[in-house]
């Protein structure tokens, strides 16, 4: 019998994924293992394995298809035997019956991880007709007086043709169209319902579109990306539902560079060159260890207590961010981690890291210092609870045994989620935290 190859689910939070490119066409053989496509989601691109052999029958999404949900058949492939024959009637979604699964169901690829319970159910679909991914077209972009104009005229603005940038509808359209069926102004809406994705016209969540204040031609539209669209989605989650709240210290910085001066010395020769932020990242898993009470998530009905801390290193990419995930940090040395989040900074940059890289961990450090920015405050990353922003070393004028001097000053800011950590817990973990910074030899031990 055919066998369905599902988008996979590559990490449980993937919803759909870009079908980027196929390294198979159709009757090509394949064995188990062999890579047949590359899929892209919001922040990498996976290559898919064939967990079957046989020979691919039909290609049922082309390359460079977006929003492809997980589960939806993507690719039909034969077994031993079998010819194009075989695919007249096929079920390639798996043959799942509306009230009853049939005694011999169709076998499929399973997805690598399960789909998350929000996620839209597989679409089924005959083989010898791909199924389409959603339209780009099936939302109607005019401006705001071309849909105020419209709903006036009784004009149905889905059979009108744009004229404007990007078909976008414009008053010219709208004068130039013939009314369709009598409508009752103030009972038909001048726009459609408003969708997630910020509708023209309608609402960007409970704010109302940008694009109602700006005279067209003044200004450039661009396409979000995957990635962003999904930085949008979590980080809005994240400040609506997580009661953030702030905590800041400043660290004296001198007796670390010093240290980290020499350490690069000793290390030269082995090619060993350790960062200011590598010993941030290991104060940070040092601290949560000292106070593992810090190191949790928030689950609902419990805390989730890390037996490691997992330090996530947030990463600029272009078009949005990436946190690489240190793993176990409090058990790595300095010359350790510096290699690590080398190696994650490059690969995050070339979209390869695997989604066990970036997904989890239990705390992040975000640093802004190498642009000279001296304070900052950061979104926390779900499912941690706490992410520290770090600003840059400067000197400062200090008052030290009542003389005033200067000093390498270092201004670091904590978000809490206060469902998890407490005001005195959160200072604790920053005391300890500013402790192993301003006496860096502690960390050595």
């Amino acid at each position: 019998m055919p066998i369905s190859v599902l988008m996979p689910a590559l990490s449980p939070t993937m919803e759909e994924g870009t079908l980027a490119k196929w390294l198979v066409k159709e009757g090509d053989s394949v064995a188990s293992g062999d890579v047949i496509a590359e899929i892209e989601t919001d922040k990498a691109t996976m290559e898919v394995e064939a967990v079957d052999e046989g020979t691919i029958g039909k290609i049922l999404v082309s390359e460079g298809t977006e929003g492809v949900a997980i589960n939806t058949p993507v690719a039909v492939i034969l077994e031993e035997g079998e010819d194009a024959a075989a695919l007249d009637g096929f079920d390639a979604g798996g043959g799942a019956a509306p009230k009853a699964a049939p005694e011999a169901a169709a076998k499929t690829v399973a997805a690598p991880a399960p789909a998350p319970a929000a996620a839209p159910p597989p679409t089924a679909a005959p083989a010898p007709t791909a199924p389409q991914a959603t339209p780009k077209g099936d939302r109607v972009f005019a401006s705001p007086l071309a849909r105020r104009m419209a709903a006036d005229k009784g004009v149905d603005l889905a059979a009108v043709t744009g004229s404007g940038p990007h078909g976008r509808i414009v008053k010219a359209d709208v004068e130039a169209a013939k009314p369709g069926a009598a409508q009752d102004a103030k009972a038909a809406p001048s726009a459609p319902p408003a969708k997630k994705d910020a509708p023209a016209g309608g609402l960007v969540g409970t704010l109302p579109d940008p694009r109602l204040y700006y005279p067209e031609g003044t200004y450039e539209e661009v396409a979000l990306g995957g990635m962003r669209k999904a930085i949008a989605k979590r980080l809005t989650q994240s400040t609506q539902e997580i009661p953030h709240y702030y905590l800041t210290i400043d660290c004296e910085l001198d007796a670390l560079l010093r240290v980290r001066k020499e350490l690069n010395a000793k290390g030269e020769a082995d090619g060993i060159k350790v960062s200011v932020n590598d010993f941030i990242i290991r104060a940070a898993a040092l601290a949560l260890m000292k106070e593992p009470d810090c190191n949790v998530s928030y689950a609902g009905d419990a805390l989730l207590k890390h037996a490691h801390a997992d330090i996530g290193v947030a990463v600029a990419l272009d078009g949005g961010l990436i946190t690489p995930i240190v793993k176990a940090a409090d058990t790595k040395g300095l010359a350790q981690i510096s290699a690590e989040v080398k190696d994650l900074a490059a690969r995050a940059k070339d979209r390869k890291l695997k989604p066990a890289e970036y997904e989890g961990g239990s705390f992040s450090v975000s640093n802004l210092g190498m642009f000279g920015i001296k304070h900052f405050t950061a979104v926390i990353n779900p499912p941690q609870a706490a992410i520290m922003a770090v600003g840059a070393g400067e000197q400062r004028p200090v008052v030290k045994d009542g003389a005033l001097g200067t000093a390498t000053m270092m201004t670091v800011t904590l978000s809490c989620d206060h469902r998890a950590i407490d005001g005195a817990l959160g200072a604790r973990l920053l005391q300890v935290f500013k402790t192993l910074i301003e006496d860096p030899l502690t960390m050595l031990l």
